[in-house]
C-alpha cells in the first residue's frame, strides 16, 4: 500500500495533523450557497457531495458542512479527523479511545464509499464530538 497524496505529498506524510473538520449547520441549503461563494474567492470548490453532505477542498475534501446532527437529544456540535501514519495507529487510536471507555462509534475498517483506500476509525470525546482517525492508501 502507498500514501494517497494530497497537494503532490502523500496525505500521512504532508505534515498536516488534521485531515478535516466537518460542521453541522441548521440550513443546509443557505450555508452551501455561502460557502459556494466564499470558498470560490479562495480557490475552494465542491469536490465531494453526499445528499446533505458537501465536502469542499483545492483538490482534497478538506472542509464539510452537513445537516445539523443530533446524538440523543444533544446537537452534535462538529466532526474532525485526525490524519494516522499507518492502519496500525488507527487502530491504536481506537484502543486507546475504548480504553478510557469513550464510545467507538465505528471499528476501524476500509471505507469504500469515500474510496478504496480510506482507513478509519470514530469515537466520541468526552464533549459528544465525533473523532475520527484516517489513514490514506490505495494500490500501487
Amino acid at each position: 500500500m502507498v500514501a494517497a497524496r494530497r497537494n503532490g505529498r502523500p496525505v500521512d506524510d504532508d505534515g498536516a495533523m488534521l485531515d478535516h473538520l466537518s460542521i453541522q449547520v441548521a440550513d443546509f441549503e443557505r450555508a452551501a450557497t455561502f460557502y459556494d461563494a466564499v470558498l470560490d474567492t479562495i480557490g475552494g470548490k465542491r469536490i465531494m457531495e453526499f445528499p446533505g453532505v458537501v465536502g469542499y477542498g483545492t483538490g482534497f475534501p478538506c472542509f464539510w458542512i452537513g445537516t445539523e446532527a443530533t446524538h440523543g437529544d444533544v446537537r452534535q456540535e462538529c466532526h474532525i479527523a485526525f490524519t494516522a501514519p499507518s492502519r496500525a495507529a488507527v487502530d491504536a487510536f481506537r484502543d486507546a479511545a475504548a480504553g478510557l471507555g469513550y464510545e467507538v462509534l465505528h471499528e476501524p475498517r476500509l471505507w469504500p464509499e469515500y474510496h478504496a483506500g480510506y482507513y478509519g476509525t470514530f469515537v466520541r470525546d468526552p464533549d459528544g464530538n465525533n473523532v475520527e482517525a484516517v489513514h490514506h492508501t490505495f494500490d500501487a
